[in-house]
């Protein structure tokens, strides 16, 4: 519940503080430079994973299907319209199943509150669901007794409340306001209002998985513990094919059972679109990523025909090597998606949360401290992301022999730890070493941006009037040429965050 109130915060930000910045620069194209590339280049692939496992498994449930078969069937309808059309197809079906969502969102969630007597009886039926089928002298078959609490223990919660307050703000800092998926929408607003409207629009829907989502997933729990709420490997592997839990399949498992004929065709096209639409949106990203950030520098002198080919086969390289790592997600983090997908950007993106803020609120940060901040960050996300892989959570009925950095410190917690550690080694080295120096202004009314004052940025633009004055940090930004002041006034005011 507390994850879409974050989330929500954060979209605010893109669009009031943020997004002015950027649009009034005239950027129409959000990438990452070398310095970042490594880690954006990551997020896409845990993405790209975690996406075609939602889509794969959903199909499973309702048809029947074979996973992998219905893997193969995601990606051929998603890669169709996503090759074909680019961001503009993206768009415009992102927007018309925005619709077909929440209507038929909203219709799930008032027929399965129905079906337990209303929102009063959620609480009570929930403790109550137990499998039949459980694993002897063990209590991983009971419901949590806080799981109608926002705010939960800080050491022994599921999701504590500093993890959930703290490092859930660093991860919704990194993902609403930084990652490319989220930023190229943004980008592609016609003006600053449209940014802005865009950006309320979607914090208002950001409120609505608690209700529509995650409430209607524990009635799934209440209606059919045996399946959703499993807890032995053989019984499990039967449901879902997964030894180590089947709380995935909550949400699918109540279209398939609670909804009529008609209203559930709606809702398995509303589910395919909400995960062809994040799905495309990855695809594009992707593509994007490596064609600007590496083939261009590869070879600088291509053309378009040939940045577009090397783009469309970077994508089926990255979908390739995702549908390989299916069997690692099924069994990572005790099978449940949504802790696999936290604990990996939890890995991930602190360091770029880091980086990013001091780049904007410390004019004293520089070059060889936010790429060094960054790759200490790296090195030490990576390190826990390959202990999770080699120590993954112990199943029910066996002891936790994981390493004390996996067993004592949540993921939400190591995400502070190494948002803190990377802005120590920034400031450090930024102090250690020489202050940024004011790069020159180019010809004309143009200016452009260096990675904490030395490196060439990734675009050129125009100074809209006193959008140099109002954002002139030398560490950051080059100076732009003397603003207009007939035009000054007019220019949105705000930070630019790289």
């Amino acid at each position: 519940g507390r994850c879409p109130m974050l989330g929500c915060l954060r979209v605010e930000l893109l669009g009031w503080v943020i997004e002015p910045s950027r649009l009034a620069g005239g950027v129409f194209l959000w990438h990452f430079c070398t310095l970042i590339e490594p880690h954006s280049d990551m997020s896409v692939f845990c993405f790209t994973q975690t996406d075609l496992y939602s889509g794969a498994l959903f199909v499973q449930v309702c048809l029947g299907w074979n996973l992998y078969l219905s893997t193969v069937l995601v990606l051929v309808v998603t890669a169709l319209y996503t090759i074909a059309g680019g961001l503009v197809a993206v768009i415009y079906t992102d927007a018309l199943q925005t619709l077909i969502m929440v209507i038929g969102a909203v219709t799930l969630a008032v027929k399965a509150f129905g079906e337990i007597g209303g929102y009063q009886n959620l609480e009570e039926a929930y403790l109550k669901a137990v499998p039949a089928k459980i694993i002897p002298n063990t209590t991983c078959h009971l419901p949590r007794a806080d799981a109608m609490h926002l705010f939960r223990d800080p050491v022994s919660g599921d999701l504590p409340w500093t993890g959930m307050t703290f490092g859930l703000s660093v991860l919704a800092t990194w993902y609403w306001c930084t990652d490319q998926v989220i930023v190229q929408r943004s980008l592609s607003a016609k003006n600053l209002n449209h940014a802005k409207a865009g950006s309320i629009l979607a914090s208002y829907l950001k409120m609505l998985p608690l209700v529509v989502i995650i409430m209607p997933g524990m009635i799934s729990r209440v209606l059919y513990p045996d399946a959703v709420a499993c807890v032995d490997p053989t019984e499990c592997a039967r449901v879902c094919g997964a030894e180590v839990g089947c709380s995935n399949i909550a949400y699918p498992k109540l279209v398939v059972e609670l909804m009529p004929s008609g209203l559930r065709g709606l809702m398995i096209a509303v589910m395919m679109a909400a995960l062809m639409s994040s799905l495309t949106s990855v695809f594009n990203s992707s593509s994007t990523l490596f064609t600007m950030d590496v083939w261009r520098k590869v070879r600088p002198d291509a053309g378009e025909r040939e940045l577009l080919l090397v783009g469309r086969l970077a994508t089926v390289v990255l979908v390739a090597v995702s549908v390989v790592w299916i069997p690692i997600l099924q069994s990572s983090s005790g099978g449940q998606l949504y802790i696999y997908i936290q604990s990996v950007t939890s890995a991930l993106a602190p360091p770029v949360t880091a980086v990013f803020a001091l780049a904007v609120f410390w004019r004293r940060a520089n070059e060889q401290g936010a790429f060094w901040g960054l790759m200490v960050g790296l090195a030490a996300g990576l390190a826990r992301l390959g202990l999770e892989f080699a120590h993954p959570t112990p199943r029910c009925g066996t002891s936790d022999e994981r390493p004390s950095i996996l067993r004592d410190i949540h993921y939400l917690h190591f995400a502070v730890l190494l948002c803190a550690l990377t802005a120590v080694v920034v400031v450090g080295l930024s102090l250690l070493t020489d202050p940024p120096m004011d790069a020159a202004p180019l010809p004309g009314r143009e200016w452009a941006f260096t990675v904490m004052g030395q490196d060439p940025w990734c675009f050129l633009g125009q100074d809209w009037g006193g959008l140099s004055s109002s954002l002139g940090h030398p560490g950051v930004l080059a100076e732009g040429h003397a603003p207009d002041p007939a035009a000054s006034s007019a220019a949105p005011q705000g930070l630019w965050l790289m």
